[in-house]
Parts: C-alpha cells; structure tokens; sequence
C-alpha cells in the first residue's frame, strides 16, 4: 500500500529505500509480484458512493518504487483501486502499462476485469488471473470500469476451467490465482474460502496467492500446486494490532518450472512505517513459530533453515 502516509514520502526518499534490506533479494529475483492497494494518480475524489472508511491513492511516483524492486505483476482485484473513482483509476491503469508492469483484476470492463496477465519469470511463461469478494460496489460490469468481483459460495468460479485451459493453450507453463478474500485480522481462513482456493487447484491452476486479511495464514499443497492462504502486509502506513501482529509477514520465494511449485523459501520480515526489512532475533524465532503452526493444520510441514522456513515440494511425475 503506497498511499497515504507512504505516498507522502514518495519524492523525499530514493525509491529504493522503501524496500529496505530485502531490496537485493527482490532485485534478484526472476519476476516480482505484488498486490497493489492503492491507486496510482493525482486526480480523483474520495469515492462517496457507498460508506468506506479509509481511501489510499499514491502520487505516480510510486511506480519508480515498484520498478525499483523489479515488480513484474501486480494484482488489483481489491477494495483500493477505486478509492479515488474512475479518474484515478483509469490512471492506474495506464501509468502501470506504460511502464510495463503486468496487471490483472480491474479493467474498463468486466471482460478486461476478468483477462489474466500474461509476463515471464526467466524464460517460464506465467498467466495470471486476479479475483476478489470485497467491496461489490466496485465491480466491474460490461459497460463499467472495475475489479473483478466473485462469489466464493457460488456454484459457478473465476476462473472457470475453460477459461485456465485457454491459458494454457496460449502457451502459459504456469497458472496462478491472486485472492483478496474475506475479512481484515483473522490468522485463520474459513472453510468456504479454503474450499474456493482447492477448486481452484482442482480446475488447474498451479499457485493460489492469498490476501486480504493483513496477516499471514498458512501454506496448504496438493503434489506441486501451492496455497499461500494470506501472505499479509509487506509495505504501508497501517497501525499495528499487538495480537495479530499485521506487521509481521514474509518474502515467499518461490522455485518454479513448468510442473509447478518446486520449492518454496519464506523469509520473515517486519514492516514499520513505509519500509519492511528482514525480521531478526525474537521477533524471526516468533514469525516462524506462527508460521509453522499455521501451516501444519494444513498437514504442511515447513523446515527450519538458516534464512527461515523451507518446504521442498515432491517431483513430478
């Protein structure tokens, strides 16, 4: 999220130091992937439509600070992209493509709502879909600009199978969803959300990438296909709940080829105000306790390594 208090430093920071310590292990990643919560614009009122109690916009210097931890895709299928109505939005939009990072989840229509962002990480082809069932007001219809809303207890999901298989005949190796589902500050996923995200592996897709709670949930596999059901934060202004701990989360490194989820490292960080760096001490023993235990009501068993957690997923085949 880089708006806010966070947009406010935008210009008076290099856009490097947002990222703080992590910044050489996201540069040296093959492709970056976020979820954007904000718009990206100087224009735009406060969206008055509907109650909402907190609206983020960034200033267009905030692509700089993407660019500089090589974003490659950002997700906005979420309850921030309109905060600042359709100027704003549309701006987003464009300031995104001109400086060719990939989007998908919001669009000037549903179809383009609904279209999966298609980059590379090294030489593998990705597509990439983005859903969300938080605030309806801003879904998009086939003559209005929008995110793309869904359902999670409909029978019917986005995508659909044939929509995934599309994909793949387009020539994607790899398939992922990102998720905005459900309620803010809950460290554990409901049932109907956590039956969504196993549909979706069912219907083929190969990641499932989870947000929405502010917090982190755990990690749930199926051979090589992955559910991270929250990653939580990585970089805002947020006030910190002491229980919940919304500012505490991971770098989730992931090692992937064309039969999925090879292996995945998760490196615990800390956010404070506008930047994140890699967590230490007290605080990366007690991120990953939460972690572990987390994921193990998944029967996922995560390792313990020198940079934090590991889980080495079974070959193909």
């Amino acid at each position: 999220m880089l708006g806010r208090l966070v947009s406010r430093e935008i210009g008076r920071w290099a856009p490097e130091s947002f990222w703080g310590d992590t910044l050489p292990i996201l540069q040296g990643a093959n492709a970056v992937i976020a979820n954007l919560e904000c718009a990206i614009s100087e224009r735009g009122s406060a969206w008055m439509r509907t109650p909402k109690v907190f609206h983020f916009r960034a200033e267009p210097g905030a692509i700089a600070v993407l660019q500089a931890a090589g974003v490659r895709y950002v997700r906005l299928a979420n309850n921030h992209v309109l905060d600042y109505e359709k100027p704003a939005f549309l701006d987003t939009l464009a300031l995104l493509d001109e400086a060719g990072i990939a989007r998908a989840g919001a669009g000037a229509d549903l179809d383009e709502a609904r279209r999966a962002a298609r980059f590379e990480a090294g030489a593998l082809k990705i597509a990439a879909f983005s859903v969300t069932d938080n605030e309806p007001p801003f879904a998009a219809g086939p003559e209005r600009p929008g995110v793309c809303c869904v359902e999670p207890e409909a029978a019917n999901v986005w995508p659909t199978g044939a929509a995934i298989q599309a994909e793949r005949d387009a020539g994607a190796e790899l398939l992922r969803v990102s998720a905005q589902l459900g309620p803010n500050m809950v460290l554990s996923r409901a049932p109907h959300l956590r039956a969504f995200k196993q549909r979706l592996l069912e219907l083929g897709c190969d990641i499932v990438h989870g947000h929405s709670a502010h917090v982190f949930q755990g990690i749930e596999t199926a051979g090589r296909r992955l559910i991270l059901h929250d990653t939580g934060d990585f970089l805002d202004d947020y006030a910190v709940d002491g229980i919940c701990r919304n500012d505490w989360s991971f770098l989730f490194l992931l090692e992937i080829d064309a039969g999925g989820v090879r292996r995945a490292v998760l490196r615990p960080v800390e956010l404070g105000f506008a930047e994140v760096n890699l967590a230490r001490g007290k605080a990366f023993d007690a991120i990953c306790d939460r972690m572990v235990e987390q994921s193990a009501a998944f029967g996922t068993a995560l390792e313990r390594c020198t940079d934090g957690l590991e889980l080495v997923l079974p070959a193909a085949g």
